[in-house]
């Protein structure tokens, strides 16, 4: 028999799968758990796979008033970070029928300031970094189901937040570097305000302190290349005592460290160690391999979405911070005895 050019329906799954359109309507919907068995569920979804049967979203979004579109809003797309956290985002989306939007903050690359004729209109949440919180007024992001990322709980804009354990991850660093013998840091931070550079800042002054004899030095440049080696330069040209470990707050800002210490004759980590955050794919680009936090960037995403989601369905969100790992390569190593 040839096969049938009608597009299936639920009402063809149904009874395909010997249950009620309610049930079929409840486990494509991903409502079923606690009002359908969990072998009817399994039973749908097979039924609706061998049909080919696709829900008509466009119907279902009209009849409940959403398109079932997020948006997600990071600063410019400089870095692979921000794609990965597109990526994961975009795959949970994928599985509960939503699609994603990105949306750089105007700080950066400059897309046009309103995405949409009516930002409120066309979504049904929003996303966003706290590096790009700025953005979200322009777009009446902030009126919408907000999920803030890498954004501190007890002032968050959203209803909920998502963060990386960087609490955790800058105290992995400062203890690899004290356990190595260092007690003179310079800190190359990242020049932007957010929370999470904030956060950076206060736990490796406040593990420095529980350390008698330690010194940190401070100094700030925006996340790029040169501007980090500008003032990587600019703070080792101070007068006094040259600090024995240089702690970034990024792997861009630790590349730039690298080409200032390389001008200035001073080797990696024989001089000087150097670590970063992230570990990104520039990490192990450098000579020696970046000492660095490996941040789950699509794991990031992942969570954002799933936080979003369960906000829309009228859950409380998972809780509990994302575990990040320090990954200790070349670039760092006991200084030299003075």
């Amino acid at each position: 028999m040839a096969p049938s050019s009608t597009r299936p329906t639920s009402r063809d799954v149904a009874r395909a799968a010997g249950v009620s359109q309610a049930a079929v309507s409840l486990v494509l919907g991903d409502k079923w758990r606690g009002r359908v068995a969990e072998t009817t569920a399994e039973r749908v979804r097979q039924a609706a796979t061998d049909l080919g049967y696709r829900p008509n979203l466009a119907a279902r979004n009209l009849r409940l008033g959403h398109t079932r579109t997020v948006l997600l809003v990071v600063p410019a797309l400089t870095t692979e970070f921000f794609a990965g956290v597109y990526t994961g985002a975009a795959r949970v989306a994928a599985e509960h029928g939503f699609g994603v939007v990105l949306y750089p903050s105007p700080e950066g690359v400059g897309p046009a300031r309103d995405p949409f004729a009516s930002a409120q209109a066309a979504l049904d949440g929003v996303i966003a970094s706290s590096m790009a919180a700025d953005a979200l007024t322009a777009i009446s992001g902030d009126q919408l189901p907000l999920v803030m990322l890498d954004s501190d709980p007890a002032g968050s804009l959203g209803a909920a937040t998502v963060n990386l354990d960087i609490t955790d991850g800058v105290r992995q660093v400062t203890d690899h570097l004290l356990g190595l013998g260092h007690r003179h840091l310079l800190h190359l931070a990242a020049d932007v305000p957010s929370w999470t550079f904030e956060i950076r800042a206060r736990e490796l002054a406040a593990r420095l302190a529980t350390t008698p004899g330690t010194r940190l030095t401070t100094t700030h440049a925006p996340i790029t290349i040169d501007a980090a080696r500008a003032a990587t330069e600019a703070a080792l040209a101070t007068p006094g005592p040259r600090p024995t470990a240089i702690v970034c707050d990024d792997d861009k800002l630790a590349a730039g460290a690298y080409k200032a210490l390389r001008r200035l004759g001073l080797r990696i980590p024989d001089d000087i160690s150097v670590t970063g955050l992230d570990d990104l794919a520039l990490a192990t680009a450098l000579d020696p391999e970046l000492t660095t936090v490996r941040l789950d960037a699509e794991l990031f995403g992942e969570r954002g979405m799933r936080a979003l989601l369960a906000v829309l369905d009228g859950r409380e969100p998972d809780h509990g911070d994302i575990p990040v790992q320090l990954i200790p390569r070349a670039s760092t190593a006991p200084p030299r005895p003075s």
